[in-house]
């Protein structure tokens, strides 16, 4: 009797737990229940705070990790009109010999069918391509460029040693276009570059941030220097200049008053934005007598930021030839870029900048502006 009472007593004690846990139990759920319904709904109260969400908008024009590619472009008038420059992010504009220029393109992250023509390279396009940890693609080189490209190590294709010599056919990694003369016709697309790359087990991934400080959308520039033209002369023959275009906010590119289209699509080169460099550049003496240059560019520079309609005085510091330049106002503070494609000029240290309309410029700025 007194086993089977006791084992009655236990069982009540196990029923009494049971119903004991049960009840915590449902309490519990009811509770977070609850809880989660005032963490998706919010209250009264806060629901509007609580349900805010706030979009952030990243630059559009520099994503991803493909490593860019930069190509030497051909801008003697016998090369124009060139082929790829609209779909370039990112375009630097040097003198060469004979007050000549030539155009670094590059490209990040498209597809380009036609690029060119493709031209030699000469040695200070390599900081450039190096500061944008960029593969470097061109056609012939010389002495200087062929010495550094091996000196700093540059992952560079020589189009030189690919060329069919003929007109385009599927397997052609660079070509010779009949529609231009030698040496103004090579030609080369994003997709043959990538596979030489590849075959020479280059990298084509790159977590380098851009040389730019990019910001997504427009940046209206505090100041009232406008800047509807501009005009940047490189030598007697050879004059740079881009027309605002206050619908698009984009710049309208000449070269020797001519406007530029795509070779391919026939479509206007454009640019959102423009950096201006002054560098003083000067004759190698190497004994070629080819009258190749040099660049004093590694340094504080001086020049302007042009966007949106206005232009603001700027400073370009590089403290070595791999080195990202650093774009700075004259505070001290790195510019923001709007987001968009924009065209680096890097020109001679006495070049005669017109920035216009003048009679709007500040007055500090005016003996600075007409040099």
């Amino acid at each position: 009797m007194k086993e089977t009472l006791g084992i009655k007593i236990l069982i009540g004690i196990l029923i009494l737990l049971i119903i004991v846990a049960g009840t915590l139990l449902t309490i519990k759920v009811l509770k977070d229940k609850n809880l989660t319904g005032e963490i998706q709904t919010g209250s009264m109260d806060n629901q509007n705070e609580e349900a805010t969400v706030v979009e952030v908008k990243e630059p559009e024009i520099f994503k991803g990790n493909e490593r860019p590619i930069a190509v030497m472009i051909d801008n003697h008038k016998g090369a124009l009109p060139q082929a790829g420059l609209k779909d370039a992010y990112l375009v630097y504009e040097i003198i060469v010999e004979g007050g000549e220029t030539r155009l670094m393109a590059l490209f990040k992250g498209v597809s380009v069918d036609q690029i060119g023509p493709v031209r030699s390279s000469r040695h200070y396009f390599l900081d450039y391509a190096l500061e944008n940890d960029a593969m470097y693609v061109h056609f012939g080189w010389s002495p200087q460029a062929q010495s550094d490209i091996t000196k700093l190590g540059v992952n560079n294709i020589n189009g030189m040693y690919y060329d069919t010599g003929k007109d385009r056919t599927e397997n052609a990694l660079f070509w010779r276009t009949k529609q231009k003369s030698a040496p103004h016709n090579a030609i080369t697309n994003t997709e043959k570059i990538l596979e030489i790359a590849n075959d020479l087990k280059y990298r084509t991934t790159s977590d380098q941030e851009s040389v730019l400080n990019y910001v997504a959308g427009d940046v209206d520039l505090d100041t009232n220097l406008e800047a509807t033209t501009v005009t940047i002369p490189y030598s007697t023959s050879n004059t740079v200049k881009y027309e605002y275009d206050t619908e698009t906010k984009r710049y309208t590119r000449y070269s020797r008053n001519i406007k530029q289209v795509d070779w391919t699509t026939e479509e206007t080169v454009t640019t959102k934005n423009i950096i201006i460099v002054k560098c003083s550049n000067s004759t190698l003496n190497d004994g070629s007598g080819k009258g190749r240059q040099t660049l004093n560019n590694v340094k504080t520079l001086e020049g302007y930021y042009v966007t949106n309609g206005k232009a603001i005085p700027i400073t370009a510091e590089k403290s070595t030839r791999a080195g990202q330049t650093v774009y700075k106002d004259l505070e001290g503070n790195e510019i923001e870029v709007s987001d968009g494609n924009t065209f680096i000029q890097i020109c001679p240290i006495d070049s005669k900048i017109q920035i216009e309309p003048g009679e709007q410029l500040p007055q500090e700025a005016t003996n600075t502006v007409n040099e």
